[in-house]
């Protein structure tokens, strides 16, 4: 399983030089799975680049994952390139909601005032498949989804491949249950023994205290969480859209104080913009 990164900030999209290292694009992840199926989780603005990169490798077929639709984990969608092509058949599976949810919202994206091009008239083909709540496969691998913790309910995953697991729990507030959401515990249970963890870190404690309840947690939680599971690496996600390179280092810096005093053997990384992991 390969894992590629498109855009790790959270709420809004940022640019300048502060941001070149974690990069300005909001949520989207690719995974390339052994037998070379492409699934994209989410469609924030990462996903335009990601779009010109499939178009090019001459790449048209694509699952496609949802954790949520706040507004930062689809703007993007309009604009990836294969939606205008008739070569393209992408299959979105009905996550977070199942049932027609997930077509409604994305007809109203695709509708004029909001965009100019309507749903009904792009060029590739979309099919619908059932997805969650329950577990579900995507060729090779098993796809199983979890409920966040986050105003509005959503999604994250557990993606399994021949033994190897990726864990994406992104606006994910551990610190405080939302409806629908589950209890630190329950985390605890559901990344157990992760190769890799991708967990929602966009608050030091400090901020956390007038962001409380707005669906996002601390890197101190989200450390708290891979020590109790038990994982293997850790990546910070969500990237406070303010938070610039040097400040994201010394976050990452306190994360991995934080794992050596509690002597857990875990790997700790700020995800950025462009970066791969394989499993």
């Amino acid at each position: 399983m390969i894992i590629k990164c498109w855009g790790a900030r959270g709420s809004i999209p940022v640019s300048g030089k502060k941001y070149i290292k974690y990069g300005g694009d909001t949520t989207c992840l690719e995974i390339r799975t052994k037998n070379n199926d492409i699934i994209i989780i989410d469609a924030g603005t990462g996903i335009r680049r990601l779009g010109i990169s499939l178009t090019n490798e001459k790449k048209f077929s694509y699952h496609f994952l949802f954790t949520h639709t706040h507004w930062d984990h689809l703007m993007g969608f309009p604009f990836f390139k294969p939606l205008y092509d008739n070569r393209a058949i992408l299959y979105i599976y009905k996550c977070p909601f199942p049932d027609g949810y997930i077509k409604k919202t994305i007809t109203r994206i695709l509708s004029p005032p909001n965009f100019p091009v309507r749903y009904s008239d792009l060029s590739a083909k979309i099919v619908y498949r059932k997805g969650c709540p329950d577990s579900f496969n995507i060729g090779s691998v098993l796809i199983e989804p979890v409920a966040l913790s986050h105003p509005n309910k959503g999604c994250g995953y557990k993606i399994i491949e021949d033994g190897k697991t990726f864990v994406f729990l992104t606006d994910n507030e551990i610190g405080f249950v939302h409806q629908g959401g589950l209890v630190f515990d329950d985390y605890v249970k559901f990344s157990k023994g992760a190769d890799l963890l991708i967990h929602d870190a966009e608050y030091t404690p400090e901020e956390y205290r007038k962001t409380v309840k707005w669906g996002h947690s601390t890197y101190t939680d989200a450390v708290k969480l891979a020590i109790k599971a038990n994982v293997k690496e850790l990546g910070l996600f969500h990237i406070n859209p303010e938070r610039t390179d040097d400040q994201m280092d010394k976050i990452v810096k306190k994360s991995r104080k934080l794992l050596l005093e509690k002597k857990a053997d875990i790997k700790c990384f700020g995800v950025q913009s462009d970066a791969v992991y394989y499993l």
